[in-house]
């Protein structure tokens, strides 16, 4: 078998051309060639390659041949990964991130953040994005520690030398519970009723925020790392607690859960905190999420 020589990206973008144009004169005329460029650049490949990739005869029209179209489909993967590869190289020579690393609180609105990250996509389509769900001090500790380059995080974080923080929105925390909880059958709560019942509470896994409490009232609680399972308890009658309204506002409306008029604090702003390190300022990249986060929280607000 002939050794065989590694082909030309020139020499199998004109492959492809030919086959996209369906014609030697088409693709001349779409690449700007003569058509002899283009037929010596097809004849220079097969030599490669040690395949007929064409069928010329009988037609004027080329056909593909059993090899040519068992090799497309690489010709396409090798063009698409070189156009890759020059549109990164692009975007790092314009000052865009290499990787966007991303944490979020488990409190903003899942749909804000699953549009944005869509429009991300499109816009810096060679920035790859890692992105992190985490609650209270979790948050600040992956930006702390280098592991993300931008957090959104609660209003409790602490104050830390190291960090930036630029308040850029919030949401709204309302206390519920199931229609079938004592709280929620009383026709008025009375202070200091809610301390009587469990509640259940959001807790940390980070040691930035250990031991501090956001909202809580209850000397009776169950501590839960996952705002999803607290959502899925509260339906049950466990206990009482606050959740985000845009979390919980079908199940309000439906009347899986009832909204609890407390005289403590029937409502809370919840704020929401863009954080990242002084010694790595946010990039092109992460400068536009934290604009249009922003704005997109203040319309949903």
């Amino acid at each position: 078998m002939p050794d065989l020589v590694s082909p030309s990206l020139d020499h199998l973008r004109t492959f492809l051309c030919v086959v996209e144009e369906g014609s030697f004169n088409a693709a001349a005329r779409k690449l700007g060639r003569a058509i002899s460029v283009v037929s010596y650049a097809i004849a220079q490949l097969e030599a490669q390659l040690g395949v007929h990739l064409f069928d010329r005869e009988g037609s004027r029209k080329p056909r593909l041949t059993e090899a040519g179209r068992a090799l497309l489909s690489e010709a396409h993967a090798i063009t698409d990964d070189v156009d890759a590869l020059l549109a990164k190289v692009r975007s790092l020579k314009q000052g865009l991130e290499a990787e966007l690393s991303f944490t979020v609180d488990v409190m903003v609105p899942e749909n804000v953040l699953a549009r944005l990250l869509r429009d991300f996509q499109a816009r810096f389509p060679t920035v790859p994005l890692r992105l992190h769900v985490e609650a209270l001090g979790a948050v600040a500790a992956l930006v702390l520690e280098g592991r993300a380059t931008l957090g959104i995080a609660g209003p409790d974080i602490l104050d830390l030398a190291e960090i930036e923080r630029e308040t850029i929105g919030s949401v709204e925390l309302v206390a519920v519970a199931a229609p079938s909880h004592p709280l929620a059958l009383a026709r008025r709560i009375a202070p200091g009723e809610a301390r009587k019942h469990l509640q259940l509470v959001l807790t940390d896994r980070s040691p930035l925020t250990e031991g501090r409490d956001f909202s809580v009232f209850s000397p009776r609680t169950w501590r839960l790392a996952d705002l999803g399972a607290k959502h899925a308890l509260l339906k049950e009658g466990i206990g009482w607690g606050s959740m985000p309204r845009h979390r919980v506002q079908a199940d309000l409306e439906s009347g899986a859960l009832v909204e609890l008029r407390l005289p403590e604090s029937a409502t809370m702003d919840y704020a929401l905190v863009a954080l990242w390190r002084k010694d790595c300022p946010p990039g092109p990249a992460a400068v536009w999420v934290l604009d249009e986060l922003r704005e997109r929280l203040a319309r949903c607000a």
